[in-house]
């Protein structure tokens, strides 16, 4: 981008200075978040998303066209290395003008620890703690230096490249191979977040951006009044429904179970990369079993095989449920379209 400015600057006649401003290029991990810098930048410009939707971040490898995107970006816009650890490498590659904001470390963010379902249910609670980053250092979101590699551990995470399909194709002599620990990367799924991080995205914009500062602030304004309403229609459309049986293949949901009075009665996989033992399909099975479970829900990134496995001779409907947005529009509208299809998935299922 820079290149370009120059090359623009160089085209103009003598004395003339361009009239528009050039506006950032923003790059994302994945495409909920491009939702988000979406709403804040309006008409001004797109960000870049990394990650197809159809793809999962965790185990992603970064293709040499989508290193040069991250080598061009003026903001970098990502949850984390607890989501894509391969990226914090790929951050190194930022030029020392650009900036990125960490969203998991943005002051007022919900952040929750990877938990066992299963054995949250069993003890009739979630064993996780919320935790508020209002007592952050305000800094902690926006690192301004290009990258910021000592916020979080890696914790849970394996930085090599995993393929699902060869994960479920085989037994891991009896044991989960990843044991997750650590905070659970997957907060875009609760509303809330998204109305902290527009804000912030804002800010990171005003600063690479100052002549379009009013705007992106205007924006983010519209966008969290547009959340805050999102909130409200999804708490009201699933009501009263904690008693919901569903299980899901993989812990991806529950800043949006935390939000709206959900509870999973298990999953399929510990983990974003757990291969699940005999044993763990054995006590999935009991759990559904016991609870009553109806719904058992897929996602389009994974493998269904494991997960149709430990509903198969039970009653439980397979549905889809999608974290990323796979078949959404890309832009303003995926992220509340993401919402709302988990919203009537978790609705249909209560139907039943």
């Amino acid at each position: 981008m820079r290149f370009l400015r120059s090359l623009t600057l160089l085209c103009l006649p003598f004395g003339a200075t361009p009239s528009v401003a050039e506006v950032p290029n923003v790059v994302t991990d994945i495409g909920p978040v491009q939702s988000l810098v979406a709403m804040v930048m309006g008409d001004l410009g797109a960000a870049q998303a990394i990650v197809p939707p159809e793809m999962s971040p965790h185990n992603f490898a970064l293709r040499p066209s989508q290193a040069r995107a991250l080598d061009g970006a003026d903001l970098l816009v990502w949850v984390g290395p607890e989501l894509t650890p391969w990226m914090e490498k790929a951050t190194a590659a930022l030029s020392g003008e650009a900036r990125h904001i960490r969203l998991l470390g943005v002051d007022g963010t919900t952040v929750l620890s990877y938990r066992d379902p299963i054995k949250a249910a069993e003890h009739g609670h979630d064993d996780h703690e919320d935790h508020d980053h209002a007592d952050h250092d305000a800094h902690e979101g926006h690192d301004h230096e290009g990258h910021d590699h000592d916020a979080h551990d890696h914790e849970g995470h394996d930085h090599e490249e995993h393929d699902h399909e060869a994960h479920d194709a085989h037994d891991q002599e009896g044991h989960d191979t990843h044991h997750h620990e650590g905070t659970d990367p997957h907060a875009w799924l609760d509303p809330q977040n998204a109305v902290v991080w527009v804000g912030a995205i804002a800010e990171s914009l005003s600063e690479v951006d100052p002549e379009n500062a009013d705007t992106y602030r205007a924006n983010a304004s519209d966008a969290r009044a547009k959340l805050d309403q999102l909130t409200q229609e999804v708490a009201q459309q699933l009501g009263d429904q904690g008693k919901l049986g569903f299980v899901t293949f993989h812990d991806a949901f529950q800043y949006f179970e935390n939000r709206f009075g959900l509870q999973s009665s298990g999953t399929v996989s510990l983990g974003d990369a757990s291969q699940p033992s005999p044993a763990r399909l054995a006590r999935l099975r009991d759990a559904m079993e016991e609870r009553g479970v109806a719904c058992a829900f897929r996602e389009p990134q994974f493998t269904d095989r494991l997960l149709n496995a430990a509903s198969e001779g039970s009653a439980v409907t397979i549905a889809v449920i999608d974290p990323l947005g796979v078949n959404q529009e890309p832009g303003a509208g995926m992220y509340p379209a993401i919402i709302r299809a988990m919203a009537q998935a978790m609705a249909d299922c209560a139907g039943q």
